[in-house]
């Protein structure tokens, strides 16, 4: 699902989402806990394809990246928008176990991997950078592992996440 700040929001299913055309991106990833591991392979949908069939709207500089129980991560447009970025399906030729984020889990691979939701359901393109799951409790607003960017300050109280959940709804509507 794609909606928000597009001209054509869209919702696939499952079936329809595998038969999209895929590609492999080789990368490394970053665990805000001060891990990382080199060399991976995951195979995917490029995001850029589900980005370009829904048509960004001038607007949209942010996205709400939505996943299963609630979960959501927030990245800049800027961040999202990337060649490298996949919604992936397999890693190193073999399909996701559910622990690593089956059926389907976002690929963002220049950022902490906190990033790269598990389970991932859509995007939800924004004009203004809600933050998510992790945000909300202390994670930094973006992520990036070279500026050491893991924590962003204190976590949010319980008004101002139901803040930003209301804000989110208005836009999705």
């Amino acid at each position: 699902m794609v909606s928000g700040l597009v001209e054509k929001p869209f919702t696939l299913s499952y079936d329809e989402f595998l038969a999209l055309p895929r590609k492999t991106v080789d990368c490394d990833i970053h665990c805000v806990t001060t891990w990382s591991r080199l060399d991976n392979t995951f195979e995917g949908v490029p995001v850029q394809s589900l980005l370009e069939r829904a048509g960004i709207k001038p607007a949209a500089k942010h996205c709400l990246v939505v996943a299963e129980q609630g979960f959501t991560t927030n990245l800049p447009l800027s961040d999202l928008d990337r060649s490298e970025n996949l919604v992936a399906l397999k890693w190193a030729g073999e399909w996701l176990t559910p622990e690593h984020g089956w059926p389907a889990r976002l690929l963002v691979p220049h950022l902490y991997f906190w990033k790269s939701a598990k389970w991932v359901r859509g995007f939800e393109l924004l004009d203004e950078d809600l933050p998510g799951f992790w945000e909300q409790n202390g994670y930094h607003m973006r992520g990036d592992p070279w500026k050491e960017e893991r924590y962003g300050g204190r976590g949010l109280t319980q008004h101002e996440i139901n803040k930003f959940r209301n804000a989110s709804k208005k836009i999705a509507r």
